[in-house]
């Protein structure tokens, strides 16, 4: 089985490494901020779209390419700029168990990601079933 979907948006830059830390009481108390929150939510509504009617269930290979508007960037040009496709994949990742694509994202167990300037800007997602 394989999903393949394009999700048409300007891709957040807000990643899960992006956590606030509030001092409550004497403890550290650790929340999402609002630009974290917005990426979030953002992600949320465009994968709910997409979501597969059954589970991934095995070991899958997760393909993603972050399109980030291009501006004065050529056509398909590497981005080198932060954010870190790792921070990027992490809240991703997330937000895909959450919507219910797997019951765990540790099913990934290959991933190829990459970051480009592109228009139009958006995330394109492959899922591969590993047999």
């Amino acid at each position: 089985m394989a999903i393949k979907f394009f999700m048409a948006m300007e891709p957040p830059t807000a990643t899960h490494q992006e956590h606030k830390v509030a001092v409550i009481k004497g403890r550290p108390v650790i929340y999402d901020g609002p630009e974290l929150k917005a990426a979030r939510q953002k992600l949320l509504a465009h994968l709910a779209k997409h979501k597969p009617r059954k589970q991934i269930e095995t070991g899958c290979r997760l393909m993603v390419k972050w399109c980030f508007p291009k501006g004065s960037h050529g056509q398909g040009e590497y981005r080198t700029t932060k954010p870190d496709t790792d921070n990027l994949q992490k809240l991703l990742k997330d937000c895909m168990t959450v919507c219910g694509f797997w019951k765990d994202d540790a099913l990934v167990a290959s991933e190829i990601v990459e970051k480009f300037w592109a228009d139009p800007p958006g995330i394109y997602i492959q899922i591969e079933e590993l047999s």
